[in-house]
């Protein structure tokens, strides 16, 4: 796991719910948790793009929901700048499950993912069809 290279604000608070876009069986998650999160007592985690988090599968089929798994976060709508002043927003927030070790769980990924989750994630940014 390398470091992000872009200032990226953290936009997912704990309760978030998130579209899960790889073909592992589920189809939304809500965030547990942020794994590394380091704040202020008592502030909610929030998560950005690049972020391995803690989710539970609200809907999918019927062997994945309500399991607890890793995620890390491919895309979110708030907007946030790389070193060189672009700054970059998605449509809507999507994640993809993972193996605690950091290898991709499905076999494909769908839609664009940013650069800084598939610089971060290799096993991510291999998989993905669009780099952003």
């Amino acid at each position: 796991m390398k470091a992000i290279t872009s200032k990226v604000s953290k936009s997912l608070p704990i309760g978030a719910r998130i579209r899960c876009v790889d073909n592992t069986g589920a189809r939304e998650l809500e965030l547990v948790s942020v794994i590394g999160y380091k704040g202020v007592r008592r502030r909610l985690d929030v998560a950005g793009i690049g972020d391995m988090i803690t989710v539970t599968v609200k809907k999918g089929t019927a062997d994945m929901r309500k399991e607890i798994m890793t995620a890390v976060v491919v895309r979110q709508k708030k907007a946030y700048r790389r070193a060189d002043g672009l700054r970059v927003k998605f449509e809507d927030n999507a994640a993809v499950i993972i193996n605690p070790e950091g290898v991709l769980k499905g076999s494909e990924v769908r839609g664009p993912i940013a650069k800084e989750a598939a610089d971060r994630w290799p096993s991510i940014g291999s998989a993905a069809s669009i780099i952003v």
